[in-house]
């Protein structure tokens, strides 16, 4: 259809850049091993740190949930959307995780969305890690309130953005807990001090720290000893919690705040039952099962020191999310086909998701990897990499 020109142009210089993707379907459930093309392949690209994604306790609880509430809501929360269980699961949650309460949205960007462009305005300014998600950066387009951005993981630097920010009604300091390309942890009890010490709102999007860690995996603040330091926490119900939505723990008044104003919140359907009750079942099941923390982390670790040994940058990755850098985009790519050829899914990442020259291929190791399985894997990369002369 003529008018689309310049997006087919933009298309090619992908495609001759080696930089262009395809969608991947999967034809089985998200298990360790996954079903591609009638292949079966190692999965080392989900965000289902801990394999709830098929937990008999969520399928059962979706299943009964259906078959008494129906397969959707019919409507947003603010108008005939929010049934009982909705309340009952946004109160289990706060318990959890040691805040007044919480408020639950359809995806952890809708929540950072919906906090950062409710709760600020022009008389107030955000300062933000330069490494922050893009739903961090796009939320923060949505305010009118300045911005500043600090060096990743800098204290220094964020010390100097909130020094000369003193005139602002409110200064809001935002950062991931686990930032998502290069599984590096925040250090969040230095910014909480400095936060503190200027008086400053802080913020932490803890995605991929839910479910993975502190205590039964209630995130980064609980992991530091730093709960009641913290404002607002956002995390997701869709990685390790295994099903669907995000959320935002924090005071009743930012959740009755957001109930009003927050705009993804109020134009969005509610969560199905399906999806509310297994949400519901996975904190159950966190708090039940901690042997799948400690599993996952077991496999970390062993994934990690493979890696490594073979030879590979993995940068500073402290969790499960195991970046194995290349820094070329054509040859991330090009070494993501060839694990897939050898048997393994692991997904190449390059710009703009990362700097250039900071192309990789992340992996996400999961309580669900068999030590046989991972020893296949680190196989298939060895193999890989030296036909690629990534190692030696």
């Amino acid at each position: 259809m003529k008018g689309f020109e310049h997006l087919e142009q933009e298309l090619q210089d992908m495609k001759d850049a080696g930089t262009f993707r395809e969608l991947v379907p999967i034809e089985s459930d998200q298990a360790e091993k996954v079903t591609i093309d009638g292949r079966e392949l190692i999965q080392l690209s989900s965000n289902n740190y801990l394999g709830l994604t098929t937990h008999p306790r969520l399928k059962l609880a979706a299943v009964k949930a259906v078959e008494k509430y129906g397969a959707g809501t019919g409507s947003v929360r603010t108008i005939a959307g929010t049934f009982n269980m909705h309340n009952d699961f946004e109160k289990k949650l706060a318990e959890f995780k040691h805040t007044e309460a919480t408020l639950v949205l359809q995806s952890g960007f809708t929540a950072n969305q919906a906090v950062l462009a409710s709760i600020l305005s022009k008389e107030d300014v955000v300062i933000s890690d330069e490494l922050n998600h893009a739903s961090i950066i796009d939320g923060i387009r949505l305010t009118k309130a300045d911005r500043k951005i600090y060096k990743h993981v800098d204290m220094k630097s964020l010390e100097e953005a909130l020094q000369t920010s003193g005139d602002y009604r409110s200064r809001l300091v935002v950062t991931d807990g686990v930032f998502s390309m290069d599984g590096n942890i925040a250090p969040l009890p230095e910014i909480v001090e400095l936060c503190e010490k200027y008086d400053a709102i802080i913020m932490v999007d803890d995605a991929h720290a839910s479910g993975v860690l502190g205590r039964n995996g209630r995130g980064t603040v609980d992991h530091f000893d730093l709960n009641g330091r913290v404002h607002i926490q956002v995390g997701t119900l869709s990685k390790a919690v295994g099903v669907l939505g995000g959320y935002i723990a924090s005071t009743q008044a930012v959740r009755d705040y957001l109930i009003q104003k927050g705009r993804p919140f109020l134009f969005s359907t509610s969560h199905p039952p399906a999806v509310t009750a297994a949400c519901s079942e996975a904190i159950d099941v966190l708090l039940e099962e901690p042997e799948l923390i400690e599993r996952l982390w077991d496999n970390t670790n062993y994934l990690k020191k493979g890696l490594k040994k073979l030879g590979f940058d993995t940068g500073k990755s402290e969790t499960p999310i195991t970046p194995v850098i290349v820094g070329d985009e054509r040859k991330s790519h090009e070494f993501s086909d060839k694990l897939r050829e050898y048997g393994v899914f692991a997904q190449g990442i390059a710009f703009p998701t990362v700097a250039k020259g900071q192309a990789r291929v992340r992996t996400i190791v999961t309580a669900e990897h068999s030590r046989k399985t991972l020893d296949e894997a680190l196989k298939a990369f060895q193999k890989a990499g030296k036909e690629l002369h990534i190692i030696k």
